[in-house]
């Protein structure tokens, strides 16, 4: 920074013209999510906004809808000085469902967007402060709590009216700019007042000299540093102290100053609060776990903003946020006196992520994206059926049991997809019914295996003899391993057998996959099966139409190419699938054909690639009937593939393994386990 730029002077005129701001932390924060990109979306049924900025990056937010529109309010209310300002955010819920990694992520990003010139935040130091005699060998002395350069020249004179001459004659700002800046007014902390004090006396009060005294810098943003952004895990209960949040008598200091009055003879540094008094984010992790002093400093930092020494005050500017787990926070609330504590605060209950198609995403983060290998450093291949497995096992555990739905039915409603005749009002329902709980625990997605239950059955797989031996992490071995992790780490045996029959749910979705993954590899083509679904869905579509002649041949216009496309409508094959689906009159059939082309409708529309791979049922049926047709029952190619004693039935196995291996992702190892596994009759739904 050159000499002349670091002047206050500087520093005003740059604010006038827009080049530097003046905002509070909350009004950063703010600004920072509101001008990314924000989408409107429906989530299990309720419209709900998502911001982009939290979707950025190699690794980013998955889900976390209702926590994020929450902690959006939040700031946003704060930054217009709502109550929300003497508050802090405080997410509570169970270990492993992202609560720390969404305020790292959070924090991660404000830096980048503070270390953008416009966005830049400066305090200032006073030098030269040996010429005042009183500070031995202490030549500048820098702002402890990187107070804002504009609330120095807010309190540069003795009163207020001098101040906003200052500001007007001086620099030539409005009346109306003045007054908005005083709207976000404090004084000057403890040290930078004293000693802007001893400066007036010095000089007789000449503002040009007092200006010759102050020297303004750009906080520091380096992330070790703990400056902007800054974490305080909660210690133990002998190592934790007041000192570490707020800072302690220096002994270095005191050699030098001579007035014991002086309160720069504390070291606010030293505590974790004053590193982001300037405009930051104060994380609390696992706030409830502090010992009761320390929480109840917590309880004055958070109304007043304030830091207070032996009587000394420091206003600061800070967003706190801090995370606690559910038993933690019950024990807490257990204790009555502490209410004042959580009455200053903004609970958010954060729940699992239970949609399992995000979950897929957060799967893969689990897994990791550098490539795996065995003990003995050959590549270890992933099953591409894995994480379906694991994402599906996951979720199902974080369902709550309920009597309008079935858990698969929950799933794919919660996830946006069709589940018969259930409706996404039925899930709404059954949240909102939930959500009347006094227990956290028993509503929605507030319990259930968390991300690091699943990174440690992901690890479990790794490690076995069976993946090592194989070179391939087989999707069915992620059941045995989750089901050690459930025996191994679930305290509680009611959730303990819940989670057992989830699994045991997720085995036979995981088998329909199978069977899908099978008639492709028969087909030999990667989506045999999509196609047939979707030849299925035109034929009831077409079936009812006005230009069908008597060869049954139908035109249509295919809303994914935009291409016109001719259809010979098999009313055998219609009847055959409808059957399948246990729909034996014509009323009953009807029924489910309107459903299908109410959906159709309604999709389409919004999505021209949607292909009803969802709707699990249709799909299972289709298989079954073209398994059916092409080998004489969905038996037949088990038995062909089970028993390969003749040579037609030995050439279909190596086609299909080839077709598997070359054309479906599959290895020599998965491919043979997952043909071996379909031919046995486990897992049947």
């Amino acid at each position: 920074m050159k000499k002349a730029d670091s002047s206050l002077h500087h520093h005003l005129q740059a604010v006038k013209k827009g080049k530097r701001r003046f905002e509070n932390a909350f009004q950063a924060v703010a600004r920072m999510i509101l001008e990314s990109d924000i989408k409107k979306i429906t989530v299990k049924g309720k419209t709900t906004y998502d911001f982009s900025i939290f979707r950025n990056g190699n690794k980013h937010v998955i889900g976390m809808y209702d926590e994020m529109n929450s902690f959006v309010s939040f700031v946003k209310d704060a930054a217009e000085n709502g109550s929300s300002k003497e508050m802090a955010y405080v997410l509570v819920g169970e270990p492993g469902n992202g609560k720390t990694f969404f305020v790292e992520y959070l924090c991660g990003k404000y830096r980048h967007f503070l270390s953008r010139e416009p966005n830049r935040k400066y305090t200032f130091r006073f030098i030269g402060m040996d010429k005042l005699g009183n500070y031995g060998r202490i030549r500048s002395i820098e702002s402890q709590t990187y107070e804002d350069p504009m609330i120095l020249a807010m309190n540069l004179f003795e009163t207020f009216e001098q101040s906003k001459e200052f500001l007007a004659a001086q620099i030539g700002f409005t009346e109306k700019e003045i007054e908005t800046f005083y709207e976000d007014y404090r004084p000057l902390g403890a040290c930078s007042g004293y000693i802007l004090d001893e400066i007036r006396n010095y000089t007789n009060g000449m503002i040009e000299d007092i200006l010759k005294f102050i020297e303004i810098v750009p906080v520091p943003l380096t992330e070790s540093l703990g400056t902007v952004t800054g974490k305080y895990p909660a210690k133990d209960k002998i190592t934790s102290s007041a000192v570490d949040l707020l800072g302690e008598e220096s002994i270095q200091r005191l050699l030098h100053i001579t007035d014991t009055n002086n309160p720069y003879r504390f070291d606010l540094r030293r505590g974790a609060l004053a590193r982001v008094a300037g405009g930051g984010i104060h994380f609390s992790d696992e706030i409830f776990k502090n010992k009761k002093d320390l929480v109840q400093v917590y309880l004055g930092v958070i109304q007043n903003r304030v830091i207070e020494i032996d009587g000394f005050k420091w206003p600061i500017d800070t967003l706190i946020i801090a995370t606690s787990n559910n038993s933690e926070f019950n024990r807490f609330l257990a204790e009555k006196e502490e209410a004042p504590i959580v009455d200053r605060c903004r609970i958010c209950y954060v729940s699992h992520n239970t949609d399992y198609k995000l979950q897929e995403k957060l799967t893969a983060y689990a897994i990791g994206n550098e490539t795996k290998t065995t003990l003995s450093r050959e590549e270890l291949h992933i099953d591409p059926n894995l994480n379906y497995a694991a994402s599906v096992a996951v979720v199902l555990t974080r369902l709550p049991r309920s009597e309008k739905l079935t858990s698969v039915e929950t799933m794919k409603l919660a996830a946006g997809e069709v589940a018969g005749e259930k409706s996404i009002k039925t899930l709404a329902e059954v949240i909102d019914t939930l959500a009347q709980q006094p227990d956290i625990t028993k509503r929605f997605g507030q319990k259930g295996l968390g991300q690091r239950n699943l990174g440690r059955a992901i690890q479990l797989l790794i490690e076995s003899s069976e993946t090592n031996e194989g070179k391939c992490m087989f999707a069915y071995d992620i059941f045995k391993t989750m089901e050690r992790v459930v025996l191994d780490y679930v305290p509680e045996a009611n959730d303990r057998t819940k989670y057992l029959e989830d699994l045991k749910t997720a085995k036979g979705l995981y088998r329909e996959r199978i069977m899908t993954e099978m008639f492709n590899a028969y087909m030999d083509e990667p989506l045999a099966i999509r196609k047939d679904v979707m030849n299925y869905v035109n034929m009831i579509i077409g079936i009812d139409a006005e230009n069908l002649g008597p060869d049954k041949m139908w035109k249509y216009k295919d809303p994914q190419t935009g291409e016109l496309k001719a259809m010979k409508i098999d009313e055998r094959y219609i009847n055959s699938v409808e059957e399948r689906l246990g729909l034996k009159t014509e009323e009953q059939r009807e029924t489910f054909r309107t459903s299908i082309r109410k959906i159709y409708g309604q999709k389409i529309s919004v999505d021209p690639n949607y292909d009803f791979m969802d709707n699990l049922e249709l799909v299972k049926a289709i298989t079954d009937v073209r398994l059916k047709s092409d080998i004489a029952g969905a038996g037949s190619l088990i038995g062909a593939l089970a028993n390969r004693t003749n040579e037609e039935n030995q050439k279909l196995y190596d086609r299909m393994l080839n077709t598997m291996q070359t054309k479906l992702n599959y290895c020599n190892t998965c491919a043979l386990k997952t043909i071996e596994y379909f031919c046995t009759q486990e897992d049947e739904r």
